[in-house]
């Protein structure tokens, strides 16, 4: 059988427009951010919902999308699965947390939480854009948008339809998502869209005694990957039970996602 398998060349066409759409009136946001990653479970949006509750507690004004319409996971990790989206006389509104967090997800429009969405790609990418133009926001610092994993049509809607100020990428330090990764920031680099900056989850395990770091997967490739690439690690983030969960954070998490957010602040700032 395999005699009759011939690898096909298939050139990729770099696409390099945008036609961005336009939010309602109401809406005004200052830097857009997306999290993306090549491939799922490696925390992408467990990062993304720590990084807008951080922004959120350092004073900005934050909202949070969950673009990730098949595994929407944001209510979960803020604690929010019980609440739901309300339609008012000048639109749909977010779910508001206490603090201020703005948060959007498909999972606070449905009845059940489990209940599978069972839709094409063409209905997916437009419902997207409805939670950008259609949904009343209102003034934001920053709208931090969640994406599905890996290179979907979700992900390059978004960046040819909404004026996306920066990428971060997540993803965990084995050799082969390099490879992962790479295809990933070459989406971002052919969309004309800038990556911020790499988080490495799951990077090291502490000791419980000595507080000595445990790098488990580090490699020469990993880093010369990173260089190749122009990438920049901003966050090195440990394995913990205790990660899953926005608000079940203990002071070491909290101070790692501050100077996270402080980073990215200060980059998509001065771009």
């Amino acid at each position: 059988m395999s005699d009759y398998i011939h690898k096909v060349k298939v050139t990729p066409h770099p696409v390099s427009f945008q036609n961005y759409i336009t939010s309602n009136p109401a809406n005004h946001f200052k830097k857009i951010i997306a999290v993306m990653s090549g491939k799922g479970g490696v925390g992408k949006s467990t990062v993304s919902a720590n990084l807008a509750m951080t922004l959120q507690e350092k004073g900005h004004k934050v909202g949070i999308m969950d673009a990730d319409l098949v595994g929407p996971s944001i209510p979960r990790l803020l604690g929010i699965e019980k609440e739901a989206m309300m339609m008012t006389q000048i639109g749909l509104q977010p779910v508001c947390l206490d603090n201020g967090l703005k948060v959007v997800s498909i999972n606070l429009m449905m009845d059940k939480e489990d209940k599978p969405l069972i839709w094409r790609g063409p209905l997916i990418t437009n419902t997207i854009k409805q939670f950008y133009t259609d949904i009343i926001w209102g003034e934001l610092d920053y709208l931090l948008i969640d994406l599905p994993p890996g290179t979907s049509d979700v992900s390059m809607t978004i960046m040819q339809s909404i004026p996306v100020d920066g990428i971060i990428m997540v993803a965990v330090p084995q050799d082969m998502v390099s490879m992962i990764v790479a295809k990933a920031v070459g989406m971002a680099q052919n969309l004309n869209v800038p990556v911020i900056g790499l988080v490495e989850n799951m990077s090291y395990v502490q000791c419980p005694h000595c507080d000595e770091k445990i790098y488990i997967y580090q490699s020469e490739e990993l880093q010369q990957f990173l260089e190749r690439k122009k990438l920049e690690v901003l966050l090195e983030l440990p394995m913990k039970p205790n990660f899953a969960t926005v608000h079940h954070r203990d002071d070491e998490l909290t101070d790692l996602f501050k100077t996270l957010a402080d980073q990215v602040v200060v980059k998509v700032e001065t771009d």
